[in-house]
């Protein structure tokens, strides 16, 4: 059997490593696993193919940025892709993120419409059922329900000069529901209902979280508090690939301003231009893919605070609490279901009083308080491993894996 994976990166960031671990199960099993991507890569148990080059990729974001044509070019590369797709054969093709200027969406469903062999797509965002944008919730945009015209959010990614989204709306719809054989994942409740409204709503439409490795993820001991001269503080922590509008930068700021010089904030994924505005109670990071220094920080904090207001999962937040340590959020997409009063608390948006008193709760209670049920959750979710099935609520990684190979094997009965 064999399985080809489509994203915009191979064994890097999120869901990079999440196709790079169904490849590595798919082989385990007896598979041959193939990944095709667009942008970067790290070393891979996969067999991969790399779509386009740097100038296709450059051209197509002109594309994007001039004329809000995010999608559209890439025609070479694609077709290439297409050509080696006829040639290997896979059994299974399996899509994630195919926007990130390095693949011709037309071209590409063109070519599955008359396949004849299962399709899977994970969404990991919401760009594939709406007329440009990956989020909409910062600006509460619900016009993706009906039709997409005059964009409110054409300055978020993929950032354009010019209004394309009725256009790319009907294209998409056009492209998207012309497959007989597709079948959709969302990593999320939240991302499902949503999906479930849309131009998409008649595919089967199944959830299968993403989940968090507990053998890797756990509590662990480093010195991260003395490197950072913080050894008496309570920390609170955020991690954010890009902190773009809807991560809650600006809440971050102001609650900074209303604590006393007994905590420190440190958020990574901070860029050069970000730190400079921060108060000296923010520690900026860079971004990191150090995953031992990631839990050297999720161990260290006293407390992990998501502000994001566009989540389709909250992959950072079941990583912090692998590690044993709370967390807080806000009541909005879908960082609210990883969340109990045991392992930590949900805020209404912007609600920063109520962030504050939690905060005091937890230096109140000591960390220790949470970090046993937070432990304790994965136990408790690993021993439902035997009961539970695709769509219900766990988040080991094994078990997130095990349930793309399961689907797949049910696709080929």
């Amino acid at each position: 059997m064999k399985v080809l994976q489509i994203n915009v990166v191979a064994n890097s960031g999120s869901t990079g490593k999440i196709s790079e671990k169904i490849g590595s199960l798919a082989i385990d099993k007896g598979w041959v696993s193939y990944i095709a991507y667009g942008r970067w890569y790290n070393p891979s148990r996969s067999t991969l193919i790399k779509i386009g080059n740097k100038f296709d990729i450059l051209c197509h974001g002109f594309k994007s940025i001039l004329c809000d044509k995010h999608g559209y070019g890439s025609h070479k590369a694609t077709k290439k892709l297409i050509s080696t797709i006829i040639k290997i054969q896979p059994d299974i093709i399996h899509l994630h993120n195919i926007h990130g200027y390095y693949l011709n969406f037309e071209l590409l469903f063109k070519f599955l419409s008359t396949y004849g062999k299962p399709i899977i797509w994970t969404l990991h965002d919401c760009w594939s059922y709406t007329g440009h944008c990956v989020h909409y919730t910062a600006i509460n945009c619900q016009k993706w329900k009906v039709q997409c015209d005059h964009c409110p959010h054409l300055l978020s990614y993929p950032i354009a000069i010019t209004d394309n989204s009725n256009n790319n709306y009907q294209k998409k719809k056009t492209c998207f529901t012309n497959l007989k054989n597709l079948y959709i994942i969302t990593v999320s409740e939240w991302l499902k209902k949503e999906v479930e409204q849309s131009f998409l709503k008649n595919y089967p439409i199944l959830k299968i979280n993403n989940g968090v490795d507990t053998k890797l993820f756990k509590p662990t001991s480093s010195n991260i508090r003395e490197k950072l001269g913080i050894t008496d503080k309570f920390i609170i922590l955020s991690v954010a690939t890009n902190w773009i509008k809807g991560k809650g930068l600006k809440d971050f700021i102001n609650l900074a301003q209303r604590l006393n010089d007994t905590y420190r904030i440190i958020l990574v994924g901070i860029n050069k231009i970000q730190k400079v505005s921060l108060p000296p109670n923010i520690i900026g990071i860079s971004k990191t893919e150090n995953v031992h220094e990631l839990i050297q920080l999720y161990s260290a904090a006293d407390l992990y605070i998501s502000f994001s207001i566009e989540e389709t999962f909250g992959l950072t937040i079941i990583e912090s609490m692998a590690c044993g340590t709370p967390a807080l959020v806000y009541d909005s997409t879908a960082c609210r279901e990883l969340i109990n009063e045991k392992v930590g608390k949900v805020i209404k948006v912007k609600d920063l009083n109520s962030a504050i008193d939690f905060i005091s709760k937890v230096k109140s209670l000591g960390k220790d308080f949470f970090s046993e049920a937070c432990r304790n959750q994965w136990h408790y979710l690993n021993l439902l491993l035997l009961l539970l099935y695709i769509g219900r609520e766990h988040y080991t990684e094994e078990k997130t894996i095990s349930n793309y190979i399961s689907l797949y094997n049910q696709l080929l009965k």
